[in-house]
């Protein structure tokens, strides 16, 4: 799916929408690894941006899109609207991270 018909709006300037399927979702539940953890406990007594976690958490969101455009694209949709993001720890650093929108058919404004 082309990024660019991805938003956190519920409309595409340009584009009518044709046709509403659902909601769609991504869902991955991830946890650190032990060098991770180690490797972020030291960062912190550094102070600053944690990059082991940002990283982290920056490639779990990634994650969780893409499965989501893949879930769209399975009903047929060629965008999503409405997109959000949500975390939820399951317990001690395994963490579920959802990511969810509406998916649509659009088609080009004439």
């Amino acid at each position: 799916m082309d990024h660019n018909k991805t938003t956190t709006a519920f409309e595409i300037k340009g584009y009518t929408i044709t046709r509403n399927l659902g909601v769609v979702r991504g869902i991955l539940v991830r946890s650190r690894s032990i060098f991770g953890s180690i490797g972020a406990s030291f960062q912190t007594l550094l102070g600053g941006n944690i990059t082991i976690l940002s990283e982290l958490c920056e490639k779990t969101r990634e994650d969780a899109f893409e499965i989501m455009t893949k879930h769209a694209e399975s009903l047929g949709g060629n965008a999503i609207i409405g997109i959000r993001y949500e975390s939820t720890e399951i317990f001690q650093g395994v963490t579920e991270v959802l990511c969810y929108g509406t998916a649509v058919i659009i088609e080009a404004q004439k």
